[in-house]
């Protein structure tokens, strides 16, 4: 099965398998199932043509993969542009919505600042 150009995986529940297109979690992909009263348990296999089809339908009314990506690109893109304190967090790699980055934030800002015990040299006994 196939929805946007990305495989639907074959051996995962559906309300599961549905996330791998970029713009569905879990709510949205039970949201459609259920509106569509399509058992969320059921795998992409067991699906009729028909049924893969309203599935693709009702998914392909959202704004999903390539123009989703684009259009999340251009708002960050408008931030940075405008000069506004979020737009300049994202341009210097930090985080953007509030968190502490004294001890945490390791995966936006890496680990290149590796921490330092208590400060105090070592003396050793002799």
């Amino acid at each position: 099965m196939r929805i946007s150009s990305i495989n639907i995986p074959d051996n995962k529940h559906l309300s599961v398998a549905l996330t791998a297109v970029y713009g569905v979690g879990r709510a949205r992909a039970a949201k459609v199932l259920n509106q569509l009263e399509i058992d969320p348990t059921r795998t992409a296999v067991t699906l009729s043509t028909e049924e893969e089809a309203n599935i693709r339908n009702l998914l392909e009314a959202y704004t999903l993969e390539g123009n989703l990506r684009r259009e999340v690109a251009q708002n960050i893109k408008r931030l940075k542009d405008i000069g506004s304190y979020r737009g300049g967090r994202h341009s210097r790699n930090l985080p953007v919505r509030g968190q502490r980055t004294k001890t945490n934030s390791r995966t936006q800002r890496g680990n290149k600042r590796s921490t330092m015990g208590s400060g105090r040299v070592k003396v050793s006994k002799t």
